[in-house]
């Protein structure tokens, strides 16, 4: 889907018409659409292709009058077993002489912010201010997400504290995952904003220096964080494997001490079993139970204390 947008009254109309200084948002294009985006408004092929992969890592290039910034941007979704899960996708972003382009495979929430008016004073006649505006805000989605994953990861060792689930272990190794994701994905952010700020691709201005510094700092903080939290999660995980491991030993032991103890019954009863006169009161039932129940006590005592030794 391809939609226009203009600046107006320091706020974003959408327009039925493409006009220079509007922004252009296409997201999950058809091929049909890919095919006007290339032909009709004379993009790179590679950088449409580039902005549609998954897998493309963040980076900043330039082709002739054509400046491409692809950034990793925070989503959050929720799979078929109720796991909520956070990764990062590529979204990118091309600058041309007279519009700005932001192409995604899905419809992603930096994308709706912008939309709906939740960034504030969007002119993309400006476009350097523009780009900057949308890498702010994707840093600080990065922080809201991560917030979001430590919550999500606190409640999760509170209710494994009362129940071990495996539902509950699921969500802790699909946040552990998730951020190993946002770890890399924003080191790499990091490195294209450093070579904005470097000024040698786009045109820097002087009242975005300061804007760009905000996005450096928040992208910084999002890094820490992420690491912080990594490592937080690392160590839950290790402590509950630990418990788990534990727990499989006192479960092991305690089967262990049954076995023992119920193989007494069997070893008396077997002696007695055998057709011969010379047993002690063998002509007798209750002294065989008795013994058997005398040799059990004694011998779960035996096994008590060298457990607490």
């Amino acid at each position: 889907m391809i939609s226009f947008y203009v600046s107006e009254n320091g706020s974003l109309r959408e327009s039925d018409r493409v006009m220079p200084g509007c922004w252009v948002s296409v997201v999950n294009p058809t091929p049909l659409e890919i095919k006007e985006l290339i032909e009709v408004y004379g993009l790179d092929s590679g950088f449409v292709k580039s902005s549609l992969d998954e897998e493309e890592s963040s980076r900043i290039e330039r082709e002739d009058d054509q400046t491409l910034i692809i950034v990793d941007t925070p989503v959050s979704s929720v799979d078929d077993d109720k796991t909520r899960l956070f990764y990062t996708l590529p979204i990118g972003i091309i600058l041309t002489d007279d519009y700005v382009f932001t192409i995604s495979l899905k419809d992603v929430r930096i994308i709706n912010e912008a939309v709906s008016g939740s960034i504030r004073d969007l002119r993309p006649n400006f476009k350097t201010r523009f780009v900057l505006q949308l890498l702010l805000r994707i840093a600080a989605l990065f922080l809201i997400y991560l917030k979001q994953i430590d919550k999500i990861s606190s409640a999760a060792e509170q209710q494994i504290h009362n129940a071990m689930k495996n539902e509950l272990l699921m969500q802790l190794l699909a946040l552990e995952k998730s951020l190993v994701y946002f770890s890399t994905s924003l080191k790499a952010n990091e490195a294209t904003i450093e070579k904005i700020f470097r000024g040698r691709v786009i045109k820097l201005y002087d009242e975005d220096q300061d804007l760009l510094e905000d996005v450096l700092i928040e992208m910084k903080q999002a890094i820490e964080m992420a690491s912080i939290y990594t490592g937080i999660l690392s160590s839950m995980m290790e402590g509950f494997s630990s418990i788990i491991s534990n727990n499989q030993n006192n479960v092991m032991w305690t089967l262990t001490v049954l076995t023992v103890i119920m193989e007494i019954p069997n070893i008396v009863f077997a002696f007695y079993g055998i057709n011969t006169g010379t047993l002690p009161i063998a002509a007798t039932w209750y002294f065989p139970v008795a013994l058997t129940i005398l040799l059990m006590g004694i011998a779960l005592i035996l096994i008590l204390r060298t457990r607490k030794k």
